[in-house]
């Protein structure tokens, strides 16, 4: 090597020891030095920083005009505590659950959802998937879809799967029910819950709309709850909460072997009567609720 270089490398601070020459037998080079140099300049460089979050701001929350009042109790109030207070004190009541990805519904839900609004009249959110599972899977669980008869001892076990669905109105929680929901595809649960639900809130609902359910859903994730130890209704032995779905790292078992990646995840909560569900009874019927939902077969059903 020339002084030059000699002199290059100590002002780059290179070991010349490391530097393989590229010149003639072998001679370092100028240009030789300066990669060096260049190379563990670009080692000893700071990984660059992750993109910051979006900063989340808080929301504006106004006080409310009932703050400091005594309002007498509303009627549909008092009905729906009495029937809760009627429930618990009535049965067993616990409640079993279980993780579920729900990546490939979402999927399938995004590519189809425009179309399936055009073609249908009713917007598709997730919750048909759900309820079509759920009544798919009461057909072979019928100890979930039943009703105990107290008074002659007997157990009725259901050949319809009348779903009720718990909907949120200004006057309080109502429960109107898809009458053979187990017959329905997703486009007529689609339809159905967004009629009774509109029912519900624009105060039209009747009596007959509102009576009848074997089985009940409550969506509590449409709010934002992880899930909820919902109370089972009287006349009925199990309930379904939906969970908010939220992404999240989970183990996959892939044909190359276990990966981490971000999938859409939410619980399923089933709360039911211990005098005749019993825990295994509750985990299985939970169990194919999952494989159904993650299996995400609808493909047929949403033109896809």
């Amino acid at each position: 090597m020339t002084p030059l270089v000699r002199k290059l490398a100590a002002e780059h601070g290179v070991d010349l020891s490391t530097v393989k020459g590229t010149g003639v037998g072998g001679r370092i080079r100028k240009q030789d030095v300066l990669a060096a140099a260049e190379a563990a300049k670009a080692a000893a460089a700071p990984a660059p920083a992750a993109a910051p979050a979006a900063r989340k701001k808080a929301p504006v929350l106004e006080a409310s005009p009932l703050r400091g009042q005594t309002v007498k109790m509303p009627r549909i109030r008092k009905v729906i505590g009495d029937n809760m207070v009627k429930a618990l004190h009535e049965q067993a009541q616990l409640s079993s659950v279980v993780e579920v990805d729900v990546t490939r519904l979402m999927t399938l839900r995004a590519r189809a959802k425009d179309a399936f609004q055009a073609r249908e009249g009713v917007k598709l959110s997730p919750m048909p998937f759900f309820v079509k599972a759920a009544a798919q899977a009461l057909k072979a669980h019928p100890v979930i879809n039943a009703r105990i008869n107290e008074a002659e001892g007997t157990i009725t076990y259901f050949d319809t799967e009348n779903i009720g669905i718990a909907v949120d109105s200004e006057k309080g929680l109502m429960t109107p029910v898809i009458k053979n929901a187990g017959d329905l595809n997703i486009a007529g649960i689609a339809k159905a819950t967004a009629e009774l639900a509109g029912k519900v809130r624009s105060n039209k609902i009747t009596p007959d709309e509102l009576a009848g359910a074997t089985f009940t859903i409550s969506n509590t994730g449409s709010r934002g709850a992880l899930f909820d130890t919902i109370i089972v209704p009287p006349g009925q032995v199990a309930i379904l909460g939906i969970g908010a779905t939220v992404k999240r790292p989970a183990v996959i078992e892939t044909e190359e072997g276990t990966v981490i990646g971000i999938r859409d995840m939410v619980y399923l909560t089933l709360s039911y009567d211990h005098r005749l569900v019993d825990g295994a009874d509750a985990a299985r019927y939970l169990t194919a609720v999952k494989a159904i939902l993650e299996a995400g077969e609808f493909e047929v059903e949403l033109g896809l």
